[in-house]
Order: C-alpha cells, then structure tokens, then sequence
C-alpha cells in the first residue's frame, strides 16, 4: 500500500499536541515576562498612586477576546482533523482481535492463530477489534499514540501501522483491579515477510498435548499472570509446579499441600478454594473449558519442570 495514502496515528495525534503546548509555551512566557516587567518597572517605592485615569480600552478588549478565540478555534480544527485520521481506518488494513481479561492481553489472528503478544507487519495498516472478556480496560499502544477504552458487551475498534521493525509496549490504562499493573503485553512489529511466516506457521509441529496446552494458555491469558521461566507475577509461575509443595489457604485456614493433577483440576475451575499463600484470590474461574482443553492444560503443567 503506498504509505502517502493514509495518515498514520502519529501523524494525527502529534501536531495537535506540538500546536498546544507550543501555544502554552509561548503564552506563559509572554505573561511571566509581562508580570515581572510590571512588577519591577510599576513597584509600589516607584509609585505609590495610581499614575492612569484610563477607565477602558477598546481595542484591548477587542485583542483579548479575538486572540483566545482564534487560539481556541485552531486548537478545535487540529484536533478534530486528528481525531479523524485516528476513526477513518485505512482500507486493506490487517483485522485482529483483542480480547482483554484480568490480567492479560490475547490476540487473534486470521486464520485462527493466537498470541499474547501482538504480532504486526511492518508498513501496514492494523485494525484492532477489542472486546473485554469480564471488566473495563484499557488498550494504550503510546509508541502508536493509540488509547482506547476496551468496555464489556461492546465491541471498540482502533488502528495504527508500525513504521519500523521493532518491540513497542502496550499496556491497560484503565485501573482493573489488582493485577492491573501487571497488565503489560508488546506488540512485535515484524517484516512482512518475517512476519508471513510468523502467521503461516501458526504452530505447525506441534501436536503434543503439553504444545496444545500452550497455545490454550496464550488464548485464555493464562500466561499474563503466570510464567514460564519462575520468575514471580500475579500468580504462581508454572514452571515445576508440579509436585512442588505450598501452603494454601482453604476457607481462610492454612494447610500444607503437595500439587498434583487433581489440586490444579480443582485450581483451573475453582482458584478460590485453595489460594496459595502470599497471593491474592483474584483468578476468575474458568468453568467453560472442555474435558480436553483441561486436559491439555494439565498436560502442559506437568511437563514443565
């Protein structure tokens, strides 16, 4: 697509911002400058009585309202013209979906691929359909200048293009409860080419259990509270969690547990019986899964140690 076509989101957003604070920039030194002057030239050693019988000034007047008004009305033309760059989405744009959850991001892709990452080819443009799965968040993309709020039972939409290769941060903006600091995702922008045989693969290889399980736990945002590697989150991390032992909270008095398959049954579709102790209970159930979706999750747990 030639890129002289559309305006990118940046484009729209930034000479808005460049325009205000450079109005602001200006009018606050003026009236600092304005302010000292008067106060060293007209200090009260200087001139103890007023010196000016003038009770009015016309053309005064008539500046000091013209100027804010034009001020205010440029101020109003360059954000509506970037408020229409960000609404009108380029045509060709990649569609993809954003389901937002506590506390994670997943994204998906035609042809049925997931992520918790957003994957996006560089030079073109993107549409993200955003849909909340439980609570009001937020999908802010600031390298992209894009903030949307994402609302539960409404479908928003927004847009951007990635100009160079690169990992940009995206975060919640809205606050979601506790995890919400923890909320933080990227969005990989990739060479088309690169970026075609990222979709194209789509998990090609993997037919074990445990690497379905995997692609279940990206879908369901389980990896944003939980990690792979051990490092600590919202959640417990999964690596060696199986046969690890913990001390967990059930009905508010503490016991001592050895995980095992059934334990992390019982946690998946029922996290708030037996919470481990020095998190929070806030994982929200998850009682749709199928028998095999559980199953490959659970597969997936026990293979990482």
């Amino acid at each position: 697509m030639n890129r002289t076509q559309f305006m990118t989101t940046g484009q729209a957003v930034d000479p808005a911002f460049y325009f205000i604070f450079g109005a602001s920039l200006i009018l606050f030194i003026a009236i600092a400058a304005a302010m000292i002057f008067f106060v060293i030239r007209y200090r009260r050693s200087k001139f103890p009585e007023p010196t000016s019988a003038v009770a009015a000034n016309i053309w005064l007047e008539i500046l000091w309202t013209m100027l804010p008004t034009i001020l205010v009305l440029a101020m109003f033309w360059y954000g509506w013209q970037g408020y229409l760059g960000l609404r009108r989405v380029p045509p060709g744009a990649m569609e993809v979906t954003a389901t937002a959850r506590m506390w994670s991001w997943s994204f998906a892709y035609p042809g049925g691929r997931t992520s918790p990452k957003l994957y996006v080819p560089v030079g073109r443009p993107v549409k993200i359909t955003l849909e909340s799965a439980d609570v009001i968040h937020g999908f802010f993309i600031p390298a992209f200048r894009v903030k949307r709020d994402v609302v539960p039972g409404m479908k928003g939409d927004a847009w951007f293009v990635a100009e160079k290769k690169g990992s940009y941060d995206l975060f919640c903006s809205s606050y979601c409860g506790t995890g919400h600091s923890a909320m933080v995702t990227t969005v990989e922008a990739l060479p088309a080419k690169e970026f075609e045989e990222w979709l194209a693969d789509g998990g090609r290889g993997e037919a074990s259990a445990a690497a379905d399980g995997r692609k279940l736990a990206e879908a369901k945002g389980c990896l944003g509270c939980h990690s792979l590697d051990g490092s600590p989150k919202v959640g417990p991390s999964f690596k060696g969690i199986m046969g690890r032992s913990e001390v967990v909270l059930t009905g508010g008095k503490e016991r001592s547990i050895t995980v095992d398959r059934e334990y992390l049954r019982r946690s998946i579709l029922q996290p708030s019986a037996d919470v481990v102790k020095g998190f929070q209970p806030v994982m929200p159930p998850y009682p749709a899964l199928s028998p095999a979706e559980l199953e490959a999750l659970l597969e997936l747990l026990g293979g990482l140690k």
